[in-house]
């Protein structure tokens, strides 16, 4: 018999990001997905972290979606058993931070991912933001319940920075994760967020340093080099920059990890594991 041969760097290196993603804390954590820029890749970011982290760490991982306007989380994954929204959930905080609510008074307001095992707590996509105007004091409740609940809340945000909401969400934050695009405009617009935030208070000036930047080839017609230019001028602003090449299952239709070709996959692995290794 041979003697067992060590792992090769690359086999090291997924096994590394694997420990990662998998590993428990003490205590919840919250991560926000964050671009001021529609189309950035903020909700296919926030689902596919979410499928990451809960099918290599287990159940317990809820991907919230914090927008006043019609978000596409929604639209992107899996319906539940019913057509709940984070304004059905509110008027049931109160009851379900009694002592004697259960997790599985939960599964009424969230919707169950059968396949990559997270729960979705979506925003009315058929509502306009007046319709469903959320407070900070609503965000807080929801925050609140949501931790009691979940080891992981990942954020997916809106476009408006001065939205109270969106500045609240900041507030619980412990991970920051700034999405783009290959498109100039979308990395503009998160360098500009980065900068922002380093020039507010201590805790999302740590926030800006530690973040962790995923920029996605959205455009089939991008190429590795756009990925690498747009993600070296990121390079002083965060903690890490992890690329996400070109996959037409993240295009449009329901956001599956098994639907993603394996490099894909590989590179959402990274994703997560970078994200990980900052809470």
């Amino acid at each position: 018999m041979g003697l067992p041969q060590a792992p090769g760097p690359r086999e090291a290196a997924e096994r590394a990001d694997i420990a990662a993603v998998a590993a428990h804390w003490r205590g919840p954590r919250t991560v926000s997905v964050v671009n001021s820029k529609g189309g950035s890749s903020k909700s296919t970011t926030a689902a596919l972290l979410s499928a990451v982290f809960a099918r290599y760490g287990g159940t317990g991982v809820l991907t919230w979606e914090n927008n006043q306007t019609r978000g596409t989380l929604g639209w992107r994954t899996e319906q539940g058993f019913h057509d709940a929204t984070l304004m059905d959930l509110l008027p049931a905080v109160p009851s379900l931070l009694e002592r004697q609510a259960q997790v599985g008074d939960l599964a009424s307001f969230v919707h169950h991912q059968t396949q990559d095992r997270y729960a979705v707590l979506r925003a009315q996509p058929m509502l306009l933001a007046d319709e469903q105007r959320i407070s900070p004091e609503d965000v807080s409740a929801i925050h609140e319940v949501a931790s009691k609940y979940n080891r992981l809340i990942v954020m997916d945000s809106g476009n408006d920075e001065s939205d109270p909401m969106w500045r609240r969400m900041v507030d619980h934050t412990a991970q920051l994760v700034v999405v783009t695009t290959t498109r100039d405009d979308h990395a503009e617009v998160a360098s500009l967020l980065l900068h922002t935030l380093a020039q507010r208070d201590p805790h999302r000036a740590q926030l800006a340093s530690n973040a962790v930047v995923i920029v996605s080839q959205a455009d089939r017609n991008a190429t590795k080099a756009d990925l690498q230019r747009v993600a070296g001028g990121f390079a002083k602003q965060a903690r890490t920059v992890v690329t996400i090449p070109f996959d037409p299952a993240m295009v449009e239709g329901q956001l599956r990890l098994d639907a993603l070709r394996p490099a894909t996959r590989r590179a959402w692995l990274s994703a997560g594991a970078a994200v990980a290794r900052g809470l």
